[in-house]
């Protein structure tokens, strides 16, 4: 899993549980023992009762696993519903189940008090995330593209994965492009004016170039879905922050992007990319 495909709510979710695993180890209750009296029934913490344990801590535990799992495998589905719902599920039932047995609680413990507020912590990043834009940010800033030192002989910024590199498509972002060449074709110099214009009407492989587009660099804010172009529901891949991606055609609102290992798909959110 890329680490930069996970959110600022994601961070949330998995700091939660960790303070849950945490409380899970203290005193459920906060009785003083009298000198000379065996307590030991009250000094226990959740993993000395079963119910506690699964019902509260591990439930939340395992619905923090689910909703990070979900970022994974985006689409992934369960009896019809996706990973991702079911672990907000697990994080609510821990938090509803945790209410009520702090309420029922005499005297409630560290554990119970720090496990209340990481279950309420837990469950609204669970529940909030896709609502709250400022969540939906990445967790980890994208970074500068890196600029390798180009060998004796080569242009700079030749590679995949960021712009400037080469691109099979032929043409560079941003590089100018002269007029009536389709996207990528060099310019022909030394050629007589007719034949240059001959060699700019010729298809190129036999097939119609798609429009005006010109293939460029672009990356993506957060983490997105890129769907297969036969119009499966189901992701083949998602687009990461921090990575450079070539988009190569237009679709309707969205574009016909590559993956660095070959992959074409359609991005159908296009708000917010930051083009090369």
């Amino acid at each position: 899993m890329n680490i930069r495909s996970l959110t600022r709510g994601d961070g949330v979710v998995i700091g939660a549980a960790v303070v849950l695993f945490v409380a899970s180890f203290l005193d459920l209750s906060g009785y003083d023992c009298p000198s000379g009296v065996d307590c030991s029934g009250y000094s226990a913490n959740a993993w000395d009762s079963l119910s506690v344990l699964m019902g509260i801590y591990l439930a939340g535990i395992i619905g923090a696993a689910l909703l990070i799992v979900s970022r994974a495998i985006p689409g992934r589905k369960v009896a019809g519903f996706e990973l991702g719902q079911f672990g907000a599920a697990f994080t609510v039932f821990s938090l509803w189940t945790m209410f009520w047995t702090i309420i029922d609680a005499g005297d409630a413990g560290a554990g119970l008090i720090l496990g209340l507020l990481a279950t309420l912590v837990l469950a609204g990043g669970a529940v909030a995330t896709p609502m709250v834009p400022a969540l939906q940010a990445p967790l980890l800033g994208a970074p500068r593209p890196a600029q390798v030192q180009p060998a004796y002989g080569q242009q700079p910024g030749q590679g995949y994965g960021y712009p400037g590199a080469q691109q099979p498509f032929g043409g560079q972002p941003g590089q100018p492009q002269p007029y009536g060449a389709q996207p990528g074709q060099p310019a022909q110099q030394g050629q007589p004016e007719h034949q240059q214009q001959a060699a700019q009407q010729a298809p190129q492989g036999g097939a119609a170039p798609a429009g005006d587009f010109t293939p460029f660099w672009f990356a993506v804010p957060v983490a997105r879905p890129l769907y297969g172009e036969d119009g499966s529901p189901n992701p083949i891949a998602e687009l990461a922050p921090g990575t450079w991606y070539l988009a190569v055609e237009q679709r309707g609102p969205g574009l016909i992007a590559q993956t660095q290992d070959g992959r074409r798909g359609v991005l159908q959110d296009t708000t917010g990319i930051q083009r090369g």
